[in-house]
């Protein structure tokens, strides 16, 4: 079977080629534009002698050009492999090697740790955002422009639906970036059906601040909209003001992101804002905190925000809410459409429902992805007899809803005890003076592991760690309470803005210092 992701470009075009795909700040980019415009880039890919299945990196925030290339190298029947802007050379290096990319699109602003990287890795041409002008190209670069005047236009290359299309960079299982190849079938489908759960239209306008090279961003977002005839509004970087302008700006009906941003848009002040425009929310990427998912319903009143999970390696979507009347709050939701969610034991057998039951997740169906690019021992650990093992702890109730426990690797052993993170977090974040909240273990002697709570507290409130652990205390067994609790200005957070874990990990390993912000 034939199929390439960009004819959903193809089609939305054909369906409305004047409404606005893209609003960046400028003059919106039409359906038609578009459209052309990434014909023009893969004429000129494959006039640059890149075969199909040749690997195209794009090195970019969330801007226009980067929707261009992306539907440009789907339609030359390349692969397209999104990479973080805030990368520096070294890690670029690492992601051009390991990918085998031969192209990489990146911006002026990132175009010397991309050329540095260059030096690295011998073959790979690049093109540069901005660059042109006063702002000249970087020696032995060319500026992007340059692909858009292509040697004529290229419709649609035909692919296999097995064929990748995009070569996601993940930590997988371990530590080192690993590339989960997703293929034009898998995303289709991913798309289209989250599509469908959230009633999407061609009326629906969409804030696009989630980043593109993440896998929420490019197929929860960026596909969903291309595949349904709807708009996107792209916003560069999280701010919450920003977003709010957007939203008011353009009439935007469809919200998704990350708790921390849910946070950080219910302490804004809303009063004087016109939101009416909304009609859903959804977040994923961490679990939302009960307490941020009341305080934003309570003030966008008609909008509920429903909840998901998913994965790099299950091309975004896997399990989801539904819809406000038959969400269950704590709950990620059920299986989407032609996925399955079973919960097994250490010894790969199925729990039975109920909270008492915790067991890693494993997904099957059309969403998981091929494997990990030149990695047969990481892809054999990662999916067996079919099924995807997350890493993820959770149970299924009764009525087949999914609760994310935490992490495998978050959880924490105390004294022979098992303790859920997320669970100490939720009791944490109901704390009236409490901002963000992450729990983590660090080495004990004694015990195994202790409990470490790193909080950051409200915009003009006090937080006293001893009064913390007493709050726990009240809330929760002994053994699942912090014993150490630290304050800090802010939590550390990666590009998407989930909480990194990691860090804190590493500063919580290192003796306790006067300062207060250690991170």
């Amino acid at each position: 079977m034939g199929i390439n992701l960009a004819t959903m470009l193809r089609e939305s075009a054909a369906a409305c080629p004047d409404k606005p795909l893209l609003e960046t700040g400028g003059e919106p980019f039409t359906y038609r534009q578009v459209d052309e415009a990434s014909g023009r880039i893969a004429a000129s890919l494959r006039a640059l002698g890149l075969a199909p299945g040749a690997k195209v990196a794009v090195h970019l925030p969330n801007v226009a050009e980067f929707v261009l290339t992306y539907f440009g190298v789907l339609k030359a029947g390349l692969v397209l492999v999104p990479l973080n802007p805030a990368l520096r050379a070294a890690e670029i290096a690492y992601h051009l090697a390991d990918s085998e990319a031969e192209l990489m699109v990146t911006s002026a602003a990132t175009a010397a740790e991309v050329t540095a990287a260059a030096t690295e890795v011998s073959g790979v041409r690049c093109y540069v955002v901005g660059a042109t002008g006063a702002e000249a190209p970087p020696p032995g670069t060319q500026p992007f422009e340059a692909l858009l005047r292509g040697p004529g236009r290229v419709d649609t290359t035909p692919t296999g639906a097995d064929d990748t299309a995009v070569l996601l960079y993940t930590s997988g299982t371990t530590g080192t970036p690993k590339g989960a190849e997703l293929t034009h079938f898998q995303l289709y489908m991913n798309c289209t059906v989250a599509g469908e759960l959230l009633g999407y239209t061609q009326r629906d306008v969409t804030v696009g601040v989630l980043p593109l090279f993440h896998v929420f961003g490019l197929s929860s977002v960026l596909n969903t909209v291309v595949r349904f005839g709807a708009t996107l509004v792209l916003v560069p970087k999280f701010d919450a003001a920003a977003v709010l302008d957007a939203i008011e700006k353009h009439r935007c009906t469809v919200f998704a992101g990350v708790p921390t941003m849910f946070f950080a848009l219910v302490r804004e002040e809303l009063t004087d804002r016109d939101l009416s425009s909304l009609r859903a929310a959804n977040s994923g990427g961490a679990a939302i905190p009960e307490e941020i998912l009341r305080a934003f319903e309570a003030r966008v009143p008609g909008v509920a925000i429903l909840e998901g999970y998913g994965l790099s390696e299950t091309a975004s979507a896997a399990t989801f809410n539904i819809s406000a009347a038959q969400r269950k709050i704590g709950s990620v939701g059920k299986p989407i459409w032609g996925v399955e969610v079973a919960v097994l034991d250490q010894d790969d057998r199925e729990l039975p429902p109920g909270s008492e039951h915790v067991g890693e997740i494993v997904i099957r169906g059309h969403n998981v992805m091929k494997g990990y690019y030149r990695c047969p021992g990481d892809t054999a650990e990662a999916i067996r007899d079919g099924w995807l093992r997350t890493g993820d702890l959770g149970y299924r109730d009764a009525d087949g809803y999914l609760f994310v426990v935490d992490r495998k690797k978050d959880l924490i052993i105390r004294g022979g005890y098992n303790v859920y993170p997320r669970e100490v977090e939720e009791v944490l974040y109901t704390h009236p003076a409490v901002a963000e909240a992450a729990v983590i273990g660090r080495p004990d002697p004694r015990l195994g592991e202790e409990i470490v709570a790193v909080v950051a507290s409200k915009p003009g409130k006090h937080l006293d760690a001893g009064d913390l652990i007493g709050f726990a205390r009240k809330r929760l067994a002994g053994y699942k309470c912090p014993r150490e609790v630290r304050i800090v200005d802010q939590l550390p957070k990666g590009p998407t803005g989930k909480i990194r874990k990691a860090d804190l990990r590493s500063a919580v390993s290192l003796p306790q210092r006067p300062r207060r912000n250690l991170l």
